[in-house]
């Protein structure tokens, strides 16, 4: 199926897909601030440079889109149906990158915990309190 926009416009939409900083991203933000945690942004030391992490529990958050970390069973995580080479090489690759960053993250003695889109936007109340537990599990 041909695309609807020319490619101009295309270029657009697609410039306007932010990496960080998304609507999911600010809500868990939101709720673990409320929490009474407190973290830092896309730690540049750390593998991966993950979405939130909380030094003082050595833990990092990753919120993953389901498009571009091919969330499987996932309604949003379907992959187009146009492009298909494109689009296949590069989630593939998103998948093993955070595969490989989540090994290295293991390995220098991180937790990771991934919540994906679909989970806070669908909903967010379970989703979250899930989160929280999980964090309050790591306190000592």
């Amino acid at each position: 199926m041909a695309d609807v926009f020319d490619r101009g416009r295309r270029s657009d939409i697609m410039r306007q897909i932010r990496s960080s900083d998304t609507q999911p991203e600010l809500v868990v933000r939101s709720y673990l601030h409320r929490a009474g945690f407190r973290f830092r942004l896309h730690a540049k030391q750390l593998p991966g440079k993950p979405d939130i992490v909380l030094p003082r529990l050595k833990t990092v958050i990753e919120v993953h889109g389901c498009l571009w970390h091919g969330h499987k069973n996932c309604r949003r995580g379907r992959r187009p149906k146009s492009n298909i080479d494109y689009w296949n090489r590069k989630i593939d690759g998103n998948i093993a990158r955070d595969t490989a960053n989540a090994k290295l993250l293991r390995k220098i003695g991180w937790r990771r915990l991934v919540v994906w889109e679909c989970g806070i936007i669908s909903k967010p109340e379970p989703t979250m309190r899930r989160l929280i537990s999980w964090l309050n599990r790591g306190i000592d």
